[in-house]
């Protein structure tokens, strides 16, 4: 059963609270909750994780090599500066794709350039919490065409 890791970055876990024009209404609880359904029902295991520190995240993408098929992480602001995740995601043989729920293309220009983007597998952005639904599908379809 291919096991795939979601990581949530900074603030994400305000998800529901914080900016509902950009983020929408649904919780942190409620995007894990479907993800793990619907990698259930796709034959998936779907484990997830949140963390405000930049180094949990890397250390999550350190340890997911031979337990884990896939990486699907929301780096947050994080997305933005940190050649820390970059270099961590580069390490790894395991593929990452980078998820955003508002499309950072269109907002203000500090979002514009992601500097994890160039070490993942793909990026997909602007379908609110249903980026990471996507990322998972892409995942799936990835996986079984290997």
């Amino acid at each position: 059963m291919p096991r795939i890791l979601v990581l949530h970055g900074p603030n994400l876990n305000t998800l529901g609270k914080r900016e509902p024009e950009h983020y929408g209404s649904e919780t942190l609880e409620d995007v894990n909750k479907r993800l793990v359904e619907k990698g259930r029902k796709w034959g998936c295991q779907v484990d997830t994780f949140q963390s405000n520190i930049e180094g949990e995240l890397i250390n999550q993408i350190h340890s997911s090599v031979d337990t884990y098929d896939a990486i699907i992480i929301n780096p947050g602001a994080y997305t933005h500066y940190s050649y820390a995740i970059f270099d961590a995601i580069g390490a790894i043989s395991v593929p990452v794709i980078e998820v955003h729920i508002s499309n950072i293309h269109t907002r203000e220009p500090f979002r514009h350039t992601s500097v994890i983007a160039p070490a993942c597998k793909g990026q997909i952005v602007g379908f609110g919490t249903k980026s990471y639904d996507l990322a998972l599908l892409a995942v799936r379809e990835w996986l079984e065409g290997e």
